[in-house]
């Protein structure tokens, strides 16, 4: 396919032109159903709310909160007015709010009660401490020196120094549709719409800014590959602050005309009680969400047999959890998606007609238009098939760069325009790429190079074990030593002396972890990515040496 010069203003009005009596949002938890025809509207309320605030072309808002039907709301509204979307990770504590609103030039935060063990509205309330005094519209903070308004999305009974949502809806009753439409038609396809922070599993924070015509396209191609069409209901239970969320998940259905079924966060159980009752066609998720809705002990009591296809993404893909969806889940067409936010995010995706052997051994091929090649990460020269290397891709999906990090950007942007991912893989003679890990990942041992992905490949044949990550801790002899982190099947018990015997004669002895940990639950970004990063930390400092090392 050749790239196509879309605002994301003018895709969902193409698509409402079309399909305005189709479904468009569901939200279960939220009692709301709209159709194209009604969502759009919604977009246009909000959207000349926004203008009515004061929200220019090019203005930062970051909206901090979970899968609420006001973040489809906003994601649209604002990429029509030419507002740029800053999304705020759910996890996010005051210090972490603080840098990314500071470091993002935010001039207006939407945000939600809470979520999970973070209580946002104290936490804004204790960074802005005279907001109880403050009017709406003139927040006056001296560590944010560009914001000025807050939003509240919620029920409360009062909500000082903040407008609430429906503020900002009556708000756009005095913006007329001359005054709006004016404004939609000031967007260009190359204007950043998006700002995404890259925390993930590893750095500081960097905003990566987005275009309309990066994200647009990524979200169409990934809705060609998936077959995404009208008839089509996703279940979006992924975070829509990720791009697994809002590009490969709302835009793809608002490319292809298809209905957003949108959780608010992701529940197991209740992710299949949804399926099952709104009849979805689609799932995507990570690794982990599948393995969670797999192992519920009532899994077989819900009715999957309405979906299809899916993604699954954002983190290597064991086979026997792929093998499941397949038949368990009845999603014979899921398909496996790699890439990372710095490309839109995704560079490559298994095809639904391709064999199952490809389809959970690599990461697929190319998409359309996007150059992708294995290069020394030392030299940066091209290796040959089948070598590893670092995985590099270059197209008009790759960011506009990092935000006021123009160093950073350098350093992941080379001359010849090829974004550097970080990741080890390999290409063989038919174009499929495969993962072997992250630079950072690799354990070195005695001078040896160690695959993380491939012990824990090895590790999953092993009916006790529900999942493992492997990870390289400080050594002072050998400078890394291997240790596992498996989370086992309920009611078995293994020990490590087990484990070792289950390796020894069918993996290198220097690859047989040294160290072995039992753990209940891995520690994960809200996107369900693991954070191997802190699984070092902890377990460096249990066995003796600390993790900075690293």
């Amino acid at each position: 396919m050749a790239f196509k010069r879309l605002t994301i203003g003018k895709a969902l009005y193409d698509t409402v032109e079309k399909y305005p009596d189709h479904e468009a949002l569901v939200c279960p938890e939220f009692g709301v159903r709209l159709t194209y025809k009604q969502f759009y509207q919604k977009c246009r309320e909000v959207a000349s709310g926004l203008i009515a605030l004061g929200v220019k072309k090019g203005d930062h808002v970051s909206v901090w909160a979970t899968n609420v039907p006001e973040w489809v709301y906003l994601q649209f509204s604002l990429g029509m007015i030419g507002g740029v979307l800053v999304t705020v990770n759910t996890s996010y504590k005051s210090h972490e709010l603080e840098y990314q609103l500071k470091q993002s030039d935010s001039t207006t935060l939407f945000m939600i009660e809470g979520y999970r063990d973070s209580n946002y509205y104290q936490i804004v309330r204790e960074l802005i401490p005279n907001l109880d005094c403050a009017q709406p519209g003139m927040v006056n903070a001296s560590k944010l020196p560009m914001l000025k308004n807050i939003v509240y999305i919620g029920k409360r009974d009062a909500t000082p120094g903040m407008f609430t949502f429906n503020d900002i809806v009556l708000l756009g009753n005095s913006i007329t549709d001359e005054t709006l439409d004016k404004r939609i038609s000031e967007c260009d396809v190359d204007d950043v719409i998006n700002m995404q922070y890259t925390s993930g599993t590893t750095g500081f924070p960097k905003g990566v800014m987005l275009t309309h015509y990066n994200i647009v396209n990524n979200g169409l191609m990934v809705g060609d590959v998936m077959g995404t069409s009208p008839h089509d209901k996703l279940l979006i239970h992924v975070p829509l602050f990720h791009c697994f969320g809002c590009v490969m998940s709302t835009l793809n259905c608002i490319t292809h005309g298809a209905a957003m079924v949108v959780m608010e966060s992701f529940d197991p159980l209740k992710s299949l009680q949804v399926v099952a009752s709104e009849k979805c066609t689609a799932i995507n998720g990570v690794p982990t969400m599948f393995i969670a809705m797999l192992n519920l002990p009532d899994f077989n009591n819900y009715d999957m047999s309405s979906l299809r296809t899916g993604i699954m993404a954002g983190a290597p893909c064991p086979v026997e959890t792929m093998n499941q969806v397949r038949t368990l889940m009845h999603c014979p067409d899921i398909v496996i998606a790699f890439g990372q936010t710095e490309s839109s995010p995704v560079m490559t995706m298994t095809r639904r007609d391709d064999p199952v052997s490809l389809r959970v051994s690599t990461i697929g091929r190319l998409l359309p238009d996007i150059e992708g090649k294995i290069v020394d990460p030392e030299t940066g020269e091209d290796l040959p098939p089948n070598t590893q290397g670092e995985i590099v891709t270059r197209s008009a999906c790759v960011m506009k760069g990092y935000y006021k990090m123009p160093e950073a950007t350098a350093n992941a942007i080379d001359k010849d325009g090829w974004l550097h991912t970080g990741d080890l893989g390999s290409v063989d003679e038919n174009g499929y790429f495969k993962v072997t890990g992250r630079i950072k990942d690799m354990i070195i041992r005695g001078g040896e190079n160690i695959y993380p992905r491939e012990i824990e490949e090895f590790l999953l044949t092993n009916q006790n074990i529900q999942d493992v990550q492997v990870i390289g801790i400080p050594d002072e002899k050998y400078g890394e030593q291997v240790l596992a982190a498996i989370q086992l099947k309920e009611g078995q018990s293994p020990s490590a002396e087990e484990m070792i015997a289950f390796c020894t004669g069918k993996i290198a002895r220097h690859k047989i972890p040294k160290y072995w940990e039992f753990v209940k639950t891995f520690p994960l970004t809200a996107s369900g990515k693991v954070q191997k990063y802190k699984l070092r930390e902890m377990f460096a400092s249990k066995y003796g040496m600390a993790a900075s090392v690293f």
